[in-house]
């Protein structure tokens, strides 16, 4: 059997190629090379109206990591959302302030791009020129139900 030798890429940096892509076909293309959970957590979080964050509107405060020394990767704390999602028992039962201080934890170890897209994700502001919701149901069929 063969692994893929493949880099995978963060995130932000996608999300970056989702944004210098030229055409919807290469947009989608993008996506779907670089599938992963968290990429779809994340656009899920953003576009889907059945996401509902139970975290306070606006720019948390945290500190940011730095670009060349974070400690923990969006492709594997995108598990911990389970916290912040309205309606689900196992953050819904958690006092707001122990809520608030994972998100705030995330946010401070993951690559500081990262960061600033969870924010706009808990926002339900698209960080991303050039992605759409056409472009994901194109690339990811049955993520976002019709609305």
């Amino acid at each position: 059997m063969a692994y893929s030798t493949k880099p995978v890429l963060q995130v932000y940096e996608v999300f970056e190629r989702v944004t210098k892509a030229k055409t919807k076909k290469e947009r989608v293309e993008v996506l779907k090379s670089n599938e992963s959970w968290a990429l779809k957590d994340v656009i899920r979080g953003i576009f889907d109206d059945r996401v509902q964050w139970n975290l306070p509107p606006g720019e948390p405060p945290y500190t940011p990591s730095t670009p060349d020394s974070y400690p923990r990767s969006l492709l594997k704390q995108n598990t911990e959302f389970k916290y912040f999602v309205k309606g689900i028992q196992v953050g819904d039962s958690l006092p707001t302030f122990k809520r608030e201080s994972i998100f705030l934890g995330m946010l401070e170890t993951v690559h500081p791009e990262d960061a600033k897209i969870l924010v706009s994700m808990i926002n339900k502001k698209n960080p991303v020129k050039g992605l759409t919701k056409s472009v994901i149901k194109e690339a990811f069929p049955s993520l976002i139900p019709e609305s």
